[in-house]
């Protein structure tokens, strides 16, 4: 604003230097000499000026591609750090494998070694006192030999006994190191883990700087307007390319999968939070909400409303890391400010899958999410299509009858009951036929 008013001042200044200069014709050498000089100060400073606002200009650019490196970073660390959970998960598993082992094994040894305590007692009660009965009572030789091979037999055994003891043993003992080598991979899975939060953190500072920086820039209020009706045309200019290269393939149907067109009212949220901007609420100035703004935790997953395949994945300004899913027939569904992105264009996803995770990306100083429905372009309130919210202005991931198909699950569970049959058995008690999209998936996480 200051160098607006600078910029006026110098043209006023300009303008009644022109302005004059009829009377300056007659003055003497000197004062036009003098005149002439003014001329180029003037000159020289609106040159200062417009330099200065160049500048500013390059210096916002330069700003907005450093946020926007620094959360593609961040969602980077954040997609390892996911995966790093998993296999940690996955170790815990196999550990607990291990340990369930190792008791197997324990047993069996106990079982060995009790074996050959009875062994040996009957040794002792048979062993030797019985050859001396033998010799001492002058029996026949071949009876007596026959006996010899028959302890003989028995000596066998019990050397047997204690081989299959010793492989037993072993067996606990290379038990034994497995069970430290995935300690040992635990724990550097844990450190990788701890490394890779601490990363994580380190962008996050970092991105803040820049976005406290680009708040600087953008204070003035006209600026923030122009900002965000550029990026309202960037998003429409979007997808109106997306049209018109035909991303929005009809999508081929299953009998479970009903189009999106016939689900208005019935589609889950994209994330478990609170609505903190609706769809049609100023947003500055004469500027109104296309989308909403759902605040969730940093981190927590975002879900797929419906079936379709990803138009866009990528960072854009104002949203951030976004991703959009075209469901065909003209429907689109936008998730922005995301922290990490999970799908790239042109791959499919299903009703329910995991699309993203929730962040700040795109200037937002608190954690969320945008959600936006299009059809055939036009913004539509997502509120009219999704899951009727029960209380206040919080919504929930899980839609109804989702819910309903949860529930039926723990029927199985305490029944006892886990066959496909059972399975199907309750389903067909679960209304609707949206559910039998998402009942076997959800019957597998229950």
């Amino acid at each position: 604003m200051a160098g607006a008013i600078r910029i006026k001042s110098v043209v006023i200044c300009l303008f009644l230097f022109l302005a004059s200069q009829g009377r300056v014709a007659g003055a003497p050498e000197n004062k036009i000499k003098q005149s002439e000089t003014q001329l180029q100060q003037i000159e020289g400073e609106i040159k200062t000026l417009r330099a200065d606002l160049t500048e500013s200009g390059l210096h916002r650019n330069q700003l907005l591609t450093e946020l926007k490196e620094s959360e593609k970073r961040i969602g980077l660390n954040a997609k390892r750090l996911h995966h790093i959970g998993e296999l940690l998960r996955q170790q815990q598993e196999r550990f607990d494998d291990l340990e369930q082992r190792y008791a197997v094994q324990q047993e069996a040894l106990q079982t060995e070694r009790d074996a050959l305590k009875r062994q040996l007692r009957a040794a002792y009660a048979m062993g030797r006192q019985q050859r001396l009965k033998i010799l001492l009572n002058q029996q026949d030789p071949a009876i007596v030999s026959r006996l010899m091979v028959y302890y003989d037999y028995f000596n066998e055994a019990r050397l047997r006994q204690m081989g299959r003891i010793r492989q037993a043993m072993d067996g606990l003992q290379q038990m034994r190191v497995e069970i430290s080598n995935e300690r040992a991979q635990l724990l550097d899975l844990e450190s990788r883990e701890l490394a890779e939060q601490t990363q994580l953190e380190a962008n996050r500072q970092q991105r803040q700087e820049v976005v406290d920086s680009l708040g600087l820039e953008m204070r003035d209020m006209s600026d923030r307007l122009a900002a965000l009706m550029k990026d309202q045309e960037q998003l429409s200019v979007l997808l109106t390319q997306l049209r018109e290269q035909q991303l929005s393939a009809p999508l081929e149907q299953t009998a479970e999968a009903l189009p999106i067109s016939s689900l208005q009212g019935k589609l889950r949220w994209p994330v478990k939070g609170r609505i903190e901007a609706s769809f049609g609420t100023t947003k500055a100035g004469n500027l109104k909400w296309d989308g909403m703004i759902i605040a969730a935790p940093e981190g927590n997953e975002v879900y797929a409303i419906h079936r379709g395949r990803v138009a866009f994945a990528d960072w854009l300004r104002g949203f951030g890391l976004l991703i959009i899913i075209d469901h065909g027939s003209g429907y689109m569904s936008l998730y922005g400010h995301n922290q990490s992105l999970f799908r790239e264009t042109g791959e499919w996803v299903e009703a329910g899958e995991r699309v993203a995770l929730v962040g700040r990306s795109g200037g937002r100083s608190d954690s969320g999410i945008y959600f936006g429905i299009r059809i055939g372009g036009d913004p539509v309130n997502p509120k009219k299509w999704c899951q009727r919210i029960q209380s206040g202005n919080r919504v929930s991931y899980l839609p109804a009858f989702e819910q309903s198909a949860r529930k039926s699950v723990k029927q199985i569970e305490y029944s006892g009951l886990e066959s496909q049959v059972s399975k199907r058995a309750i389903l067909s008690n679960v209304s609707g036929s949206a559910v039998k999209e998402l009942f076997w998936r959800v019957t597998d996480r229950a």
